[in-house]
């Protein structure tokens, strides 16, 4: 099953990857004089932390706001395009070290892909705010749980890799409306890794299936940008070039960690998740429509 899942997100790569490259050599001439050390560095740090699981989009977004090297208007296609093949590069990296339960693996992934497309619809008509307040506090909660569990003040957390009945159930569930809530703005990363350490599983499972379930929506919503031509195709190949490499480094630290930094470092991530959508509630809403990532969303996570 696994190799099942990594075949179909390498052929749905390699189609976007022809497609990028046609397109990029198509328009080469107007592609002179670009600004490429932000950009590429941008790539680095942007994806280094997403492996890590912070995200890419929202940090991208704001780098991008703040430079104004690319316009408002493309950016949801430039990070689609442009972090697509490293965010593919974390998803085979970890479906391919990190041994999670064939059926977990799958059930979830798909679940959460799914949730994106079919889940579209209904989510975008439901209150942003109060979802984001729900779930904030939801995140806090699993945040002090885990540390809780890390001071030995009580059990919590485990180490299994896999799944069965009820919780399976509620896994895959819950992955459909994480997926779904992608629509909104909000990211999959964070509370798939809450959602996993309070089934009982080890905190690197959640690695392979939040990243493979991005890794199975952004090439097909990539071509989509490419084929409009809505994208930046400068910053796009600068966060592609050196993505990939903060990808590989951060991803050799995840592996690496003791379990208990790996803790700490969940902890940190749900927490600063958490804020994030804390901040989202009560920051004024600009005038821009907010997408899904499997329709081009502005953020991977919660900005």
């Amino acid at each position: 099953m696994r190799y099942f899942l990594i075949a179909i997100i390498s052929l749905s790569t390699l189609i976007f990857l022809l497609s990028f490259l046609k397109d990029f050599f198509g328009q080469r001439r107007n592609l002179s004089k670009a600004p490429w050390p932000p950009l590429m560095g941008m790539g680095f740090v942007a994806n280094f932390f997403d492996t890590l699981g912070i995200g890419s989009f929202a940090t991208t977004t704001s780098f991008y706001k703040f430079t104004k090297l690319v316009h408002d208007r493309v950016i949801p296609g430039t990070l689609n395009v442009g972090h697509c093949l490293p965010t593919v590069v974390e998803a085979l990296i970890f479906l391919t070290v990190v041994k999670v339960a064939p059926v977990t693996l799958f059930s979830m992934m798909v679940s959460a892909t799914l949730g994106a497309v079919l889940g579209a619809g209904i989510v975008s008509k439901m209150p942003v705010r109060n979802i984001r307040l729900g779930l904030g506090g939801a995140l806090i909660l699993v945040a002090l749980a885990m540390l809780a569990g890390i001071l030995n003040l009580f059990p919590s957390g485990g180490n299994a890799f896999g799944l069965t009945g009820i919780k399976l159930v509620v896994a895959v569930t819950v992955s459909f409306v994480l997926g779904s809530l992608m629509t909104i703005g909000i990211g999959l990363y964070a509370p798939c890794m809450a959602l996993v350490y309070a089934l009982g599983m080890h905190p690197i499972a959640a690695f392979p299936i939040m990243a493979g379930s991005c890794a199975l929506l952004m090439p097909w919503a990539g071509m989509r940008f490419i084929k409009t031509g809505a994208y930046d195709r400068k910053a796009a190949l600068g966060l592609t070039s050196l993505g990939i490499v903060g990808v590989f480094i951060a991803a050799f630290l995840v592996k690496s960690l003791p379990l208990t930094i790996l803790k700490w470092v969940v902890v940190v991530v749900i927490l600063y998740t958490s804020s994030m959508m804390f901040r989202s509630v009560f920051k004024k809403e600009e005038a821009v429509p907010v997408e899904s990532k499997a329709e081009a969303a502005l953020e991977r996570f919660n900005v």
